[in-house]
C-alpha cells in the first residue's frame, strides 16, 4: 500500500511521486498534531478496546457476530473476488501458451485420407509503456481496499455488538427501575387508602395516588416492551432466531478516564476507510495511466511449432515439425474516439475519487474530535446526575415522613417520587451513553481489538 505523510487541508492539490502516477497520488492534507480536544492527560491506549471495558460476556459475543453476520461475509467474499482480480490483471504481463490438436477424415475419388495435426502457439505482448504493470498495480490496490473494508466491517460489527449489549443492559435496568416505582407507587397508595379510611385523607388523594401508579405501570409496560425489542435486535446481530432468550445479567462498565487516541495522522494511517479510499484512489490512478498508455502503439510477439502427418505416430517426429516466429506493432488509428473517452473517464474518476479521500478523511476526524469531547461533557453530565439522584432520594425521605405527620401533601409526595425515578433513569441513560461514546471513540480511531486482527491480519 503507498503509505506516505499524509497532511490534513481542503485543498485537491496532487503531489506527484517518482515512479507513481500524479493522478494516484492521495491530496495532499494539513493536520495538527494532537487532536484538538484531547485532554491534557490521558491513559495508555489499550491494546485490546473491547477487554478494557472488563465485561468477559463481550469478546464471546463479538466472535459470535463476526463468524454469522452477514455484513462481515459479503466483505470477505468481496475480497476474495478483488484477489482474483489482481491476479487476472497481473497475469496479462506474462507469455501466454495455447496447445492444438485435431484429427480429420476425407474421401476422395483415390481413396480416403486421414490427416492428424499437433501444434504449440506462444503470444506475449510486451509491455513498452508499462501499460499492463499500471493494469496489475490497479487490480493489487483494489485489493488492498477490499482488505481494509473488511477490517472495516469487523470493526464496525463489533462496535455495534458492544453498543447493543449496552443497550440491553440498559433496557434491563430501566425496566428493573420501572418495577420499583411501580412497587414504590403500590405501597404510596395503601398508605393514602389507610389514611382515607381513618379519614384523614381525601378521596381526591386516593384518586391521585391510583394515577400516580397506572402511570407507573404504563412505563413499566414500555420499559419491558424496549427491553425485549433491545434483546431482539442483539439477537439478530448475532445470527441468533430474534426471540428474546439472551441472558443479559451484566451491567454498565464503570469507565476508566479517556484512553490516547493518538494523533491525526495515526488516525488516517490505520482507519479503514481512509486506508481503503486511498487504494481506491491510487488504483484509479494507475488505472487513468493504462488508459493514456492505450493511446500508444503495442508490440506483440508470437511464436508456435506444429506439424500435420498422416500417420499418427509421426505427431512426434521433429523432421515433420514446423517453427514460427513473429513480432507485429499495432498503433490504434481510429476506434471512434473511445479509446480517448476512456482516458477521459479514467482520469475523471481519479479526480473524483480523490474528493472522496479528502471527504472521507474530513469525517474520520470530526467523529474522533466529536467522541473525545463527548467523553468529557458525559463524564460531567453522569456526575451531575449521581447529584441529582441523591438529593432527589433524600428529598423523597423527607417528603414520605412529612406526608406521615400530615406537614406534606400527597401532590408533594408523588412529585418527589417522580423526581428520583426521571433522575435515575436519566443517570442510567447517561451511563450508557457515555460507554457508547467510548465505543465510538474506538471506532473512530480503528482501535484493536482481540478478534478483529487489525488491518494486516485482515489482510491476510
Amino acid at each position: 500500500m503507498l503509505r506516505q505523510s499524509l497532511l490534513i487541508t481542503a485543498s485537491l492539490t496532487l503531489a506527484a511521486c517518482a515512479g507513481v502516477p500524479d493522478l494516484a497520488q492521495p491530496p495532499v492534507l494539513d493536520a495538527p498534531g494532537e487532536f484538538r480536544s484531547e485532554p491534557e492527560q490521558a491513559l495508555p491506549a489499550p491494546g485490546d478496546w473491547v477487554a478494557g471495558f472488563g465485561d468477559p460476556a463481550l469478546t464471546a459475543l463479538i466472535a459470535e457476530a463476526l463468524a454469522a453476520n452477514p455484513t462481515v461475509e459479503a466483505a470477505e467474499a468481496s475480497l476474495a473476488a478483488a484477489r482474483a482480480s489482481a491476479r487476472a490483471a497481473g497475469a496479462s504481463r506474462l507469455p501466454s501458451v495455447e496447445a492444438s490438436s485435431g484429427a480429420s477424415a476425407s474421401d476422395t475419388p483415390t481413396g480416403s485420407r486421414e490427416t492428424y495435426s499437433l501444434g504449440l502457439n506462444l503470444s506475449w505482448q510486451v509491455d513498452v509503456w508499462g501499460r499492463l504493470t499500471d493494469q496489475a498495480r490497479a487490480g493489487a490496490l483494489g485489493a488492498e481496499a477490499a482488505a481494509a473494508d473488511l477490517y472495516g466491517a469487523r470493526l464496525t460489527i463489533a462496535g455495534a455488538t458492544v453498543k447493543s449489549w449496552f443497550a440491553l443492559i440498559e433496557a434491563r435496568e430501566q425496566t428493573e427501575l420501572a418495577q420499583r416505582d411501580v412497587d414504590t407507587r403500590t405501597r404510596q397508595l395503601e398508605i393514602v387508602q389507610r389514611r382515607f379510611e381513618r379519614g384523614v385523607a381525601r378521596s381526591s388523594d386516593v384518586r391521585t395516588a391510583r394515577s400516580a401508579l397506572a402511570i407507573s405501570q404504563a412505563t413499566l409496560a414500555s420499559r419491558e416492551r424496549f427491553e425485549a425489542a433491545s434483546a431482539r435486535a442483539l439477537e439478530a446481530l448475532l445470527g441468533r432466531y430474534p426471540g428474546n432468550t439472551i441472558s443479559h445479567a451484566g451491567s454498565l462498565p464503570q469507565l476508566a478516564p479517556l484512553p490516547e487516541p493518538g494523533t491525526p495522522q495515526t488516525l488516517i494511517e490505520r482507519r479503514p476507510d481512509i486506508v481503503a479510499a486511498e487504494a481506491r484512489l491510487a488504483a484509479a490512478g494507475y488505472s487513468a495511466s493504462a488508459a493514456r498508455k492505450a493511446l500508444y502503439p503495442g508490440l506483440s510477439i508470437g511464436g508456435g511449432a506444429s506439424n500435420q502427418v498422416s500417420d499418427a505416430g509421426d505427431l512426434l517426429d521433429p523432421d515433420f515439425l514446423v517453427e514460427t516466429v513473429s513480432a507485429s506493432i499495432l498503433a490504434p488509428i481510429f476506434r471512434g474516439g473511445a479509446l480517448r473517452a476512456e482516458r477521459d473517464r479514467t482520469e475523471a474518476v481519479a479526480r473524483q475519487l480523490a474528493a472522496r479521500y479528502v471527504d472521507t478523511a474530513l469525517t474520520a476526524l470530526r467523529e474522533a474530535e466529536d467522541a473525545i469531547h463527548a467523553d468529557h461533557t458525559l463524564e460531567q453530565r453522569v456526575e451531575a446526575l449521581i447529584v441529582a439522584q441523591s438529593e432527589a432520594r433524600a428529598a423523597l425521605d423527607l417528603v414520605e415522613r412529612q406526608y406521615a405527620s400530615g406537614v406534606a401533601t400527597i401532590f408533594e409526595l408523588i412529585d418527589a417520587q417522580t423526581r428520583l425515578i426521571n433522575a435515575e433513569a436519566q443517570l442510567i441513560t447517561a451511563r450508557r451513553e457515555r460507554a457508547a461514546n467510548r465505543v465510538d471513540l474506538h471506532l473512530a480511531i480503528a482501535g484493536d481489538f482481540a478478534a478483529g486482527g487489525g488491518i494486516t491480519g485482515a489482510s491476510n
